[in-house]
């Protein structure tokens, strides 16, 4: 599936979905107001968006829905789209800025540079 973009709600609406599917649209609107205070028209309305983007897949009986999209996918995007808006596409002004702004552990930090030299 080519990248997506998910606006706040729908990421919201995405959490509840990945968490809990396959789910029922009435399971999921009543998590979603549990959870996020939303009414049934808005979950519902949200929901609708996620369908035409193909994003969610609706199945009867039931009105079943499961996810067409991994978690791990939209992150990906979302992070190369943030990084790319706020640091003109520079991985290592993102982390400068995020590590200036940020406490870390010794553990946390061991752990990134791991990571690092995995590349």
């Amino acid at each position: 599936m080519e990248s997506v973009k998910l606006f706040d709600s729908e990421l919201k609406l995405m959490e509840l979905m990945w968490e809990h599917e396959p789910i029922s649209a009435k399971e999921l609107s009543l998590l979603a107001n549990n959870r996020i205070g939303w009414n049934k028209n808005t979950t519902y309305t949200v929901l609708k968006k996620l369908i035409e983007k193909g994003v969610i897949k609706r199945d009867e009986p039931n009105f079943m829905c499961s996810s067409q999209i991994k978690k791990e996918e939209i992150q990906k995007a979302e992070t190369a789209s943030l990084i790319e808006k706020l640091y003109s596409g520079s991985k290592k002004a993102f982390f400068a800025a995020f590590l200036e702004n940020e406490t870390i552990s010794k553990e946390e930090l061991s752990e990134l540079k791991a990571l690092i030299d995995k590349r």
